[in-house]
């Protein structure tokens, strides 16, 4: 991967509806180039998909919540996370190194909605407890940086 390619990501990352004329302006290539070197990144696995973004909140989702889980000694990793995939309110989750086995962002509507969520996490079996901490805010999100760290 160069600095076009990087310049590349940049681009569709901010905007991946741009055609690929757009895109060759922005990078100084003809357009059928650009469109040979996204047809690589994706079937080499660096562009993985294209979706809309949409605000939580517009959707009835005003609070969300990052919530470690504690497993017991005899909770199956791979089921518990079978388990936390098939919960709606689970939008992402993270096996992690530390005091937790997994971190879980939740989404819900308000402060009843989590507390239903907490209540249906902890009822997965082989969660031994877990721990909550709320979001107030969110001054941003999704920041992979696809310009070169030593340039």
């Amino acid at each position: 991967m160069d600095a076009t390619d990087r310049k590349l990501l940049d681009a569709l990352r901010a905007n991946a509806r741009a055609t690929y004329a757009q895109l060759a302006q922005l990078v100084g290539l003809s357009a059928p180039a650009v469109h040979e070197r996204v047809a690589k990144l994706e079937s080499g696995g660096v562009i993985t998909g294209y979706h809309a973004a949409v605000a939580p909140e517009s959707l009835g989702y005003a609070m969300n919540a990052l919530v470690g889980v504690f497993i017991t000694d005899s909770g199956d990793t791979d089921e518990i996370a079978t388990s936390l995939a098939a919960l709606p309110v689970v939008e992402d989750c993270w096996f992690v190194a530390g005091e937790e086995t997994f971190v879980v962002k939740v989404r819900v509507p308000d402060v009843a909605g989590l507390e239903a969520a907490i209540r249906e996490l902890n009822g997965i079996k082989g969660i031994g407890r877990t721990r909550t901490t709320v979001v107030l805010s969110t001054k941003f999100e999704d920041r992979v940086p696809a310009a070169d760290p030593d340039a």
